[in-house]
């Protein structure tokens, strides 16, 4: 960071991150009047979407409702085509924002920011990127996402393999050819269970290798019903306010009952007809999926019975069998013809738990069991998520610490916006937030405009500076916690508690409270004189 000062950009604000989050807070930001800019690793804007474009990559999420709603005339000219969007229309949808709103020119391309600071004397931040450019602002805002760091397994030999290999969140560009290929694949999360049924179909050989299952339902996706999508145009405003009114910012049909107060042929009936719905909304069959062991537990007997039906070979159906979770308590996957695709004869599942992978050679993994030749090595490995991609940045707040020496025990946030000992950060969607329980877009709009009006807030007031109170963040990560603690998501050995990083802290990294609640708390603290915080103007450093 010793560039001359000369040779420095500065901007009022700097976002650090050019997907759905920081596109949207560069547009509030200019509508505040700032001088802004946005610096993104990739060659292009899209963040997830843009780095996610392995085969069969698609959203989760309604696409009429995976959208921005900040915009009324964005609403109403963008038309979707599928009921679940796949990654190239999403990518498509994006980049039509950033054209729309003529956001390209504030955004720096490969610019991978790899280290920033506090600088005291100046009460500013100095952020740096790989390629050499040196910016400071007086506000920075972190955008980078919830699941962008990618990992691979550290497995013996793998530097060595001379096969082709490729990470599900880091796809290349262009298209990738496995026909006729050896292909092995590890990984049965989310993009996992999407891209196996896609690898299938040009493989000649397919090679799952699975640790641990888990439960994934049918999207039953297609065109989307123009009906469907006519009666959303026609009230988007009311439905907005609907989503922005449940726990977790989606227009879902919550059930109303406890499974133990159905008969056994309601409650079956009733899973049979959300089965046959599809989608994550399947999870909220009951009220009490994520908090009575006894529901969860009969909700995934069903999934369980499901897998055993669509699955021809009895011992594998066995193998993809959840038995170490409950259903929701991980991420829910959807799918499309995944379970049926371990019924073709070039497909075979490898499970990593009773013959796990003891090392690579140069052309083939190799277990307790024998060797497995590849011509090409797939990871659907996860994501470092949540704090992954804020440690990376290695920003060095006011006490000369980062977020990674802080964060030892498990992160620390105030409402997953801003970290004691960092002046004027804010991260949208940090750890402490609602952020990947919810519908992201959701999530975001509410962090991007709740930080747009704190900026203004202190415009209007002469403050400079922002920073948490440490005992209000305190006791903000101690309530993340205790409400975590009244579900079974604890219970599960998932991302979301940090268990796929080998030595990363247990504890629940977003608030499970639901984003409504949240939201409310979010707009009680600022009815409050925005509880919590503490505003200044230090002394203007002489020459600024």
């Amino acid at each position: 960071m010793n560039a001359s000062t000369s040779q420095r950009l500065h901007f009022d604000a700097v976002v650090i991150g050019a997907g759905f989050a920081g596109l949207y807070m560069l547009h509030r930001l200019r509508l505040l009047g700032r001088r802004a800019h946005v610096f993104e690793a990739g060659d292009g804007v899209g963040g997830t979407w843009y780095w996610n474009c392995y085969p069969g990559a698609r959203c989760d999420v309604d696409s009429m409702q995976y959208s921005y709603s900040w915009s009324p005339e964005l609403q109403q000219e963008w038309k979707w085509t599928e009921r679940y969007p796949a990654q190239a229309e999403i990518l498509r949808y994006i980049n039509h924002v950033a054209d729309r709103f003529d956001l390209r020119r504030d955004i720096s391309l490969n610019a991978k920011v790899s280290a920033g600071q506090w600088l005291a004397d100046e009460q500013r931040w100095l952020v740096r990127t790989e390629q050499g450019q040196e910016a400071t602002c007086d506000i920075l805002i972190t955008a980078t996402g919830c699941l962008s760091e990618s990992r691979l397994p550290n497995i013996e030999g793998l530097d060595g393999y001379k096969g082709r290999t490729y990470h599900t969140g880091r796809w290349p560009k262009e298209p990738v050819d496995f026909t006729g290929l050896r292909v092995g694949i590890m990984g049965t999360g989310s993009s996992g269970i999407q891209a196996i049924p896609q690898l299938a179909k040009q493989a000649k050989e397919l090679y799952v290798f699975q640790r641990t299952p888990n439960f994934s339902v049918p999207a039953w996706n297609g065109p989307i019903d123009p009906a469907h999508q006519q009666d959303w145009l026609s009230n988007y405003p009311q439905y907005r306010e609907q989503a922005r009114n449940t726990r977790s910012g989606i227009m879902y049909e919550y059930g109303t009952q406890s499974a133990l107060e159905m008969s056994d042929e309601a409650r079956a009936e009733e899973m049979e007809r959300r089965w046959r719905k599809g989608g994550t909304n399947f999870a909220h069959s009951f009220n009490d999926t994520f908090i009575n062991r006894q529901s969860n537990e009969l909700l995934s007997d069903f999934v369980r019975g499901k897998i055993k039906q669509m699955v021809q070979d009895p011992a594998v159906a066995e193998k993809l069998l959840p038995h170490d979770h409950g259903i929701g308590t991980k991420r829910i996957c959807v799918d499309t013809g995944y379970y049926q695709t371990y019924n073709l004869p070039h497909v075979k599942l490898v499970d990593l738990r009773s013959t796990p992978i003891e090392r690579f050679d140069d052309s083939a993994a190799i277990t307790r069991e024998g060797r497995y030749e590849l011509d090409a090595m797939v990871f659907a490995t996860g994501y470092d998520a949540v704090t992954g991609a804020l440690e990376r940045l290695n920003l060095v707040g006011e006490q000369g610490k980062t977020f990674k020496q802080l964060w030892q025990s498990g992160p620390t946030s105030y409402l997953g916006l801003m970290t004691a000992g960092f002046p004027n950060l804010f991260t949208i969607t940090g750890p402490g937030s609602p952020s990947i329980l919810t519908n992201v877009i959701v999530s975001i709009e509410q962090h991007v405009e709740w930080i747009a009006n704190c900026l203004d807030y202190m415009d209007q007031h002469g403050h400079t500076r922002i920073d948490p109170q440490q005992a209000a963040q305190d006791q903000w990560v101690k309530h993340v916690q205790e409400v975590a603690n009244g579900t079974l998501f604890v219970s599960a050995n998932s991302w979301y508690m940090g268990a796929n990083i080998p030595g990363k802290p247990r504890v629940f990294l977003p608030y499970i409270g639901g984003f409504s609640t949240y939201a409310s708390h979010c707009q009680e603290v600022v009815k409050k004189g925005y509880e919590g915080f503490d505003f200044s103007r230090p002394q203007a450093v002489a020459g600024r």
